[in-house]
């Protein structure tokens, strides 16, 4: 009894005096001050609010972030980030404007809040080189079936490509994101792209006319005509099944005038390169053709005497 009675807790008067003397002291003990291993240590407020002390810290890291000034959009590090992309994002980006699937927007399931422009500046560019050599090709391969074609390089083939090329890729993003916007005003419950994702599931619709120029190489005009309309349908069905969460929200009237313009642009733009690089051989180059013409059965031919020669 006497060793039980010495581990119990004794109260000693002093201290309890002077908690009674000054009842708004609060103790704090040893064993208090080390919070355990594992936790993290709170502070109680005189109000009865709590905080954490990493916190402070993730305070310091935010206003630190906030006072750092964002590039101007003049500069080379504004635009750093549109092209910070890996190879394997850039391959899933284009497989998927390949393979569109109806109820599968390419904004919300590919690019997922974070548009590059690396992926379709690279294809406009692609797009244009091989527009431009794939149409000199054309004359070069047809001058070995025929030896009467002269041919010479058109290198003016190569800029009206390019200008043609990114002036799609960026003026019908443009004026798309901009009738969106006025749309937004009229219908509050759209929400339209940025132009940016506008610009890059536009870039990345424009990939599947690459393969699609190369096969027009093939001298078959049914052919290629085939080739050429599997590459719209699916092109202009990734852009329809990217559009069509935002116009949905529309008019009827609106939303079908605004697919159909879509496909019409998509298809005057692979119809416009069909005709103007992959265009037949103009007349001058073919060989002149000599038809002998039949003569009446009942025509006389007079006989040609030679002229005499004075000495």
């Amino acid at each position: 009894m006497a060793a039980a009675d010495e581990l119990a807790f004794h109260e000693f008067e002093e201290a309890t005096n002077l908690l009674l003397e000054t009842p708004n002291v609060t103790t704090v003990s040893r064993s208090d001050q080390r919070p355990p291993e594992g936790h993290v240590a709170v502070a109680v407020g005189p109000g009865g609010s709590y905080g954490a002390e990493d916190e402070v810290e993730s305070d310091k890291t935010a206003l630190l972030q906030e006072e750092q000034q964002q590039p101007g959009f003049w500069t080379f590090s504004y635009y750093q980030s549109f092209f910070d992309v890996d190879t394997s994002q850039v391959l899933d980006r284009i497989k998927g404007s390949l393979l569109p699937r109806p109820g599968h927007s390419f904004v919300r399931h590919r690019l997922r809040n974070r548009p590059d422009l690396y992926g379709p500046f690279w294809i406009c560019a692609t797009l244009a080189f091989v527009l431009a050599i794939t149409g000199n090709l054309t004359v070069v391969l047809a001058q070995r079936t025929d030896p009467s074609i002269h041919y010479s390089p058109q290198f003016h083939k190569v800029t009206v490509a390019g200008i043609t090329i990114y002036c799609y890729a960026w003026l019908v993003p443009l004026a798309l994101w901009a009738f969106l916007q006025w749309r937004k005003g009229v219908r509050e419950r759209m929400g339209p792209y940025t132009f940016l994702e506008t610009v890059c599931f536009y870039g990345y619709s424009l990939f599947i006319f690459i393969p699609t120029v190369v096969l027009w190489l093939i001298p078959v005009p049914w052919l290629q005509w085939l080739f050429g309309a599997l590459a719209l349908a699916l092109s202009a069905a990734g852009l329809v099944f990217t559009l069509w969460p935002i116009v949905r929200e529309d008019t009827r009237l609106v939303a079908s005038v605004l697919l159909s313009a879509v496909v019409l642009l998509h298809a005057l733009l692979a119809v416009g390169c069909k005709f103007y690089f992959f265009q037949p051989l103009p007349l001058e180059h073919m060989a002149p053709t000599h038809q002998n013409t039949p003569l009446h059965p009942h025509m006389v031919l007079t006989p040609t005497l030679p002229m005499p020669t004075t000495a």
